[in-house]
């Protein structure tokens, strides 16, 4: 039975969905079907097709109490919605349906398993805010909550760790132990973050097994979104930490994005920490989640958009937030790589290529142009001296451009949006560290329509960032500051 809360939303979205025409959405990055998205839920395979659900208020483009919105796929490019799949209804989860996770169960059925959020009244008159972990279970389209919920919570953490902060189960089938596991977030007695793992035969029963790595205050504070796998014979733990403070140029100030990679005995359930490194170094890029695929793959989401900016709405958007194209992940030398899901390779067309291409003062090249595009390029000196800077103007004309400059000297690639079009102060610089390589670089750039991803030298980098120029400007041109040549190779995206 679809109860009214969500009959409502369900009745809203779709009314609302028809005001948006399509070119005013991008054509391969998943936004919400109305109002507001936030973090990725639920990115899972369910009957051969690729489901994302997503934090999600459909009544307005601002942060509200959390519904599950849901799409499904069946390449990670294009998305077709679905009505949503939960809403707020329950006196557990009266605040909102905070994060989570989904998976397909042995007996056939979709479950989803979220953070439910409750508030209620203390006896001084202060608001009590507690988190549990819930759970749903449904046929791809319709859920309904377990009558027995939650099924975990804050009673099973160790002496002293938050009820407040306790959120964003990841679950997954252990196929040899035929059991499920899930890893949540929790803000310590330290006062800071913590992975815990639990483990459940049934989905409804769950005991507490360890906690798989606390942040001891060294990276930020309560540690959001925890993902955990196995990936090229090492273990991954990825998470959003809270209140991050700047580090070099890896690490910067407010809500971040860390990978650890270690090693994990499954035995005692003891992992040992290696690498602690940012995933993305964008400017919009959180909540990251991923999914095994039958053929091997692991694939990421994440949020592209930051909380930082997530306040200004872009004046008459009839939708805010969009997920990342989703990324396939692999590790090398100890380092997360990640590259665009080869499905996009599909949509290519009209293919250009230059080869060597001397720059010193501004080129345009024929038919490099649009906003929806896919291009790799490769940059090296020419000559023996090192030029010393390249740059790249994506959507650009008169007072518009977006920047990416390569700074050899330095070891840094430089995203500047500064004079995007967007009349608000939002963060819009940022450097990326960048391997030196006697001044050869390697990019691959994605642009659709409101955003750009740019992945360095194969992956070794990526970054994300959401853009507001006017569509109608969309040149791109190349410089350099000192002798340069250039190969690229050019396509427009087609859908």
């Amino acid at each position: 039975m679809i109860r009214e809360k969500l009959k409502k939303a369900r009745e809203y979205e779709a009314s609302a969905a028809k005001k948006i025409a399509d070119e005013e959405r991008p054509l391969f990055h998943l936004t919400p079907m109305a109002g507001w998205m936030n973090d990725p839920n639920g990115f899972s395979i369910y009957k051969g097709k690729v489901h994302q659900f997503y934090q999600y208020y459909p009544y307005e483009t601002a942060w509200g109490p959390m519904h599950w919105g849901h799409a499904v796929s069946e390449d990670f490019v294009k998305w077709d919605f679905l009505p949503a799949a939960i809403a707020p209804d329950e006196a557990y989860d009266n605040f909102g349906c905070f994060s989570g996770s989904a998976v397909e169960m042995q007996d056939g059925r979709q479950m989803l398993v979220y953070t439910a959020v409750k508030e209620s009244d203390g006896e001084d008159g202060e608001k009590i805010i507690r988190q549990t972990q819930c759970v749903a279970y449904g046929d791809g389209v319709d859920y309904e909550k377990y009558e027995g919920n939650p099924v975990i919570d804050a009673s099973t953490l160790p002496e002293g760790w938050s009820k407040i902060d306790f959120r964003d189960p990841k679950i997954w089938w252990d196929k040899d132990e035929k059991c499920y596991y899930l890893v949540a977030g929790n803000l310590t007695d330290d006062a800071s973050g913590a992975i815990v793992l639990y483990r459940s035969e049934d989905t409804r029963n769950w005991s507490f097994v360890t906690v798989l790595d606390r942040c001891r205050n060294e990276y930020g504070k309560m540690w959001e979104c925890p993902d955990f796998f196995e990936l090229d014979g090492r273990h991954v733990i990825m998470t959003s930490p809270q209140f991050m403070k700047a580090r070099g140029i890896e690490f910067h100030n407010g809500n971040g994005n860390i990978v650890i990679i270690g090693d994990y005995d499954k035995a005692s359930h003891e992992f040992t920490r290696e690498y602690v490194n940012a995933i993305d170094f964008g400017l919009d890029f959180y909540a990251m989640q991923t999914l095994e695929m039958t053929d091997g793959r692991r694939i990421m989401t994440a949020w592209m958009q930051s909380w930082e900016s997530s306040r200004v709405v872009p004046e008459g958007q009839k939708w805010f937030g969009q997920m990342i194209l989703p990324r396939e992940l692999s590790i090398k030398d100890g380092k997360l790589y990640q590259l665009p899901v080869r499905e996009i390779n599909n949509y290519r067309s009209g293919h250009r290529e230059f080869k060597n291409v001397y720059l010193g003062k501004t080129e345009k090249l024929q038919g490099v142009e649009g906003r929806v595009w896919d291009m790799e390029l490769e940059v090296s000196p020419n000559g023996s001296d090192i030029y010393k800077s390249f740059k790249v103007e994506l959507v650009s004309e008169n007072d518009y451009h977006t920047d990416i400059v390569y700074v050899p000297s330095e070891g840094v690639l430089r995203f500047d949006r500064t004079y995007n079009g967007f009349a608000n102060d939002i963060l819009s610089k940022r450097d990326i560290p960048v391997r030196y390589d006697g001044g050869k670089i390697k990019l691959r750039i994605l642009l659709d329509r409101f955003s750009v991803e740019i992945f360095v030298n194969d992956g070794e980098q990526a970054f994300s960032a959401a853009l507001y120029t006017p569509e109608k400007i969309d040149d791109v041109r190349f410089s350099s500051n000192g002798a340069a040549r250039m190969d690229v190779d050019f396509w427009k995206l087609t859908f």
